[in-house]
C-alpha cells in the first residue's frame, strides 16, 4: 500500500511534524513561494491535510486538493476550518477536544484570580520599588462571587466545576439549556453579564458568536464586574471593551485571546485592570503533547479503519 501523501498547512510542534514525518509522505505547504500554483500543479497528489486551529482551511484550500479525504487539525477551535466545504464533498474533519480541557480551564481561573486580586499589577508594584512608598490598594474577593460562563461545553462545564471549589454560584448562557447539569440556564446574555461577577467566555468562535458580548453586555456586567476570555477573540466586542475598560466601566478583564491576534490594542498595555496572555490556554508540555498524540492517532485511525477517533460535528 503507497504512503498516503499529507499536505501541511501552518507549523506543528517539531516532535509532532518529526513524527508525522515518519509516518507519513508530508509536504510542508508554508515553504511553496507560490502556493496557488503549487496546488493547481500538485493538489491531486494528497489525500490528507494537516493543520491547526490558528491556521485552518479555507474553502479555497479544501477545493484546491480533489482528492482529499480527510483534515487533522491540531487543536479544539473549528472557525477557521470551512465544515460546510468539508461535508459537501464528504472530507472528514479531526480535532483535539477534551485533552485541554483541564488546562484551559485552569488558566480560566488562573486569570480570574489575577485580574481580581491585581495579582500581576501588584507584581509590577514591587518590581518598580512601588512598596517603598506606597500599599497596594484594596481588591476584590473571589470565593463566593457569582460566576457566569458564557458556553457550557467540554471547557466550559470544566470552569463550572472548578467554580465549586471557589463557593461560587455558577449561572450559564448557551445556544440551549444543556442536559445533566445543575447549574442554572440563563437564556439572555445580558441578563447574565448584570447577574455576573464574573463572565468567563467558552463560547465557540465564528460567525454565530462574532461581537456576542457587545457594549450592552458589558455595561450589563458593569463597573463591578470582570471579564475572562479563553475562548476566542471574535466573541468580543473588542473596541467596546477596549473603551468599557479604559473608561472603567467595568473592573476588569483577564484576556488569553484578542480579535487580530497577535495584535493587541496598545490602548490595554498601561492598565493595571486587564492582564494580558498570549493565547496560552492550552500551552503545558503535558497537554500539548496529548493534542499531538491525538492528530496522530486520529490520522492512523482514519487510515486504517475509514473512522476518525474525535471527529468534528459537520455542518
Amino acid at each position: 500500500m503507497m504512503t498516503p501523501r499529507l499536505l501541511q498547512n501552518g507549523r506543528l510542534p517539531p516532535a509532532l511534524e518529526a513524527e508525522l514525518a515518519t509516518l507519513y509522505d508530508v509536504h510542508p505547504l508554508w515553504a511553496e513561494p507560490d502556493v496557488p500554483a503549487f496546488l493547481a500543479r500538485h493538489g491531486r497528489e494528497f489525500v490528507g491535510l494537516v493543520t491547526s486551529a490558528a491556521v485552518g482551511a479555507d474553502a479555497t484550500l479544501i477545493g484546491a486538493l480533489p482528492r482529499l479525504r480527510v483534515i487533522a487539525s491540531f487543536g479544539v477551535g473549528l472557525d477557521l476550518i470551512d465544515l460546510d466545504a468539508a461535508a459537501r464533498r464528504d472530507v472528514a474533519v479531526g480535532f483535539t477536544p477534551d485533552v485541554l480541557n483541564d488546562c484551559v480551564a485552569d488558566l480560566a481561573f488562573a486569570l480570574l484570580l489575577d485580574v481580581a486580586r491585581g495579582v500581576s499589577a501588584a507584581d509590577r508594584h514591587v518590581r518598580r520599588g512601588g512598596w517603598l512608598s506606597a500599599r497596594w490598594p484594596l481588591t476584590t474577593r473571589v470565593s463566593g462571587k457569582r460566576l457566569g460562563i458564557l458556553g457550557l461545553g467540554r471547557i466550559g462545564r470544566a470552569i463550572a466545576r472548578r467554580g465549586a471549589g471557589f463557593d461560587l454560584d455558577v449561572r450559564y448562557s448557551s445556544r440551549r439549556p444543556v442536559e445533566g447539569v445543575s447549574w442554572r440556564f440563563e437564556p439572555s446574555v445580558v441578563e447574565l453579564a448584570r447577574w455576573a461577577d464574573f463572565l468567563v467566555i467558552a463560547a465557540a468562535g465564528g460567525t454565530a458568536t462574532r461581537h456576542l458580548v457587545s457594549a450592552e453586555v458589558l455595561d450589563a456586567l458593569g463597573p463591578q464586574g470582570f471579564l475572562v476570555n479563553i475562548a476566542r477573540g471574535s466573541v468580543v466586542d473588542e473596541a467596546a471593551l477596549v473603551d468599557a475598560l479604559v473608561a472603567q466601566r467595568i473592573a476588569g478583564a483577564g484576556l488569553d485571546v484578542f480579535e487580530n491576534e497577535p495584535n493587541v490594542p496598545p490602548e490595554l498595555f498601561g492598565l493595571d485592570n486587564v492582564v494580558l496572555l498570549p493565547h496560552l490556554a492550552s500551552g503545558t508540555h503535558e497537554t500539548r503533547k496529548a493534542m499531538a498524540d491525538l492528530v496522530r492517532d486520529n490520522l492512523h485511525a482514519y487510515f486504517s479503519t475509514g473512522r476518525l477517533l474525535t471527529p468534528a460535528p459537520l455542518h
